[in-house]
């Protein structure tokens, strides 16, 4: 990759950075306790481990920062710089993106497979449920493609459910979307999502990592990235989420920021909608529409909100979905609640399948 006219530093400087970049136990405010330290990485690596010592640096670290391991990582990081399409953001380059660098512990190295330049336009970050339910999956593409078509990034952690659901409405609607991952960019996780991660790119969007090329999934890895979606976004915009959701992370972490903190409300009765009601109550927006997210961002809209030409004209009311809007049943609910008696029921579910209108989650139906 060749250097960027704004910002250069030599060979051997950045070979020290990754090669300080994938020490174990670093982290991102030890990376730069080392640099302001001793002025540079090249001095870091060559400054004697009691230096490193006398800055609280675990011994771990000086004494790994010279091995095989460590020199591999770097060489393949050099090797993955040279392919198309590929960047480094660096935390002191001008072009890495305003809004994270104002986090105390912004990612000193950031690997970017697309257009980095894309990390500096407005984002609006979409998470929510791995197991979302259909509806969910609906409403989270639905949102995100009016948002893109209205000029905003979505911003997302690639993973199941509501993530893929974000990313892929941004990209039905022609826009750009960005994937934070939670393992290294040679790593891409859940390989369920290797097809979208290539669309995303190719689409104009970016997969981004601040972690070492080849670092496989982590758990203690994915609540770390959250702070990245949220710290590129000017809000977060949480869909459908369970009390115990990572999703919730990734707002508090927002509100933390300073960031705008939006939630979808549910049915009582959905335990996917607790997570919304829980964030409500702490001070989030509540959305219904596209236009409460805008009322708190309509300084950042790039072009005007158009509302989707090809939407269907709306189809009649059902009075199961009503019922099934307002939380899942099962066939035999149904029957009880609307007083139809089970043959009829059935019929009419089967019907309202054909037509994309409802579907059988878990032996429960619920309403799209």
């Amino acid at each position: 990759m060749p250097p960027s006219p704004r910002y250069c530093i030599s060979p051997a400087e950045l070979e020290a950075r990754l090669r300080l970049h994938s020490l174990p136990e670093l982290g991102p405010r030890r990376f730069r306790t080392l640099l302001t330290a001793f002025d540079s990485a090249s001095a870091a690596l060559s400054a004697p481990a009691a230096a490193w010592r006398s800055l609280g640096l675990p011994s771990a670290c000086a004494d790994a920062r010279r091995s095989v391991e460590v020199r591999e990582c770097a060489g393949h990081a050099l090797a993955w710089l040279e392919q198309p399409g590929h960047s480094l953001l660096m935390w002191d380059d001008p072009s890495y993106p305003g809004l994270l660098a104002e986090l105390s512990d912004a990612p000193p190295l950031l690997f970017v497979d697309g257009d980095p330049a894309l990390l500096e336009q407005p984002q609006l970050a979409m998470v929510g449920s791995r197991r979302a339910s259909r509806p969910g999956l609906d409403t989270a593409q639905r949102f995100a493609r009016s948002l893109a078509a209205g000029g905003f990034v979505i911003t997302s952690g690639l993973a199941l459910g509501i993530d893929g659901a974000a990313h892929q409405g941004a990209l039905d609607a022609g826009g750009k979307t960005i994937a934070v991952l939670g393992t290294g960019l040679c790593c891409l996780y859940p390989a369920r999502h290797k097809a979208l991660a290539a669309n995303i790119v190719a689409g104009g969007g970016a997969l981004i990592s601040e972690l070492p090329l080849s670092s496989p999934p982590h758990a203690s890895n994915f609540p770390r990235r959250n702070r990245i979606i949220s710290g590129l976004s000017l809000g977060v915009l949480v869909v459908e989420a369970s009390p115990s959701s990572g999703s919730l992370i990734t707002a508090r972490l927002a509100a933390e920021q300073g960031r705008e903190v939006y939630a979808i409300p549910g049915s009582i009765h959905h335990p996917g909608a607790r997570g919304c009601h829980q964030l409500i109550r702490d001070g989030a927006t509540l959305v219904e529409s596209i236009e409460h997210i805008l009322e708190a961002l309509r300084g950042w809209q790039a072009v005007p909100l158009q509302r989707e030409a090809d939407s269907p004209p709306e189809r009649p009311a059902h009075p199961l979905l009503d019922l099934l809007h307002a939380a899942p049943h099962s066939s035999e609910a149904l029957a009880v609640a609307s007083g139809w008696s089970l043959s009829e029921v059935l019929v009419a579910l089967t019907e309202l399948e054909l037509e994309g209108r409802v579907a059988c989650e878990a032996g429960r139906w619920v309403g799209r």
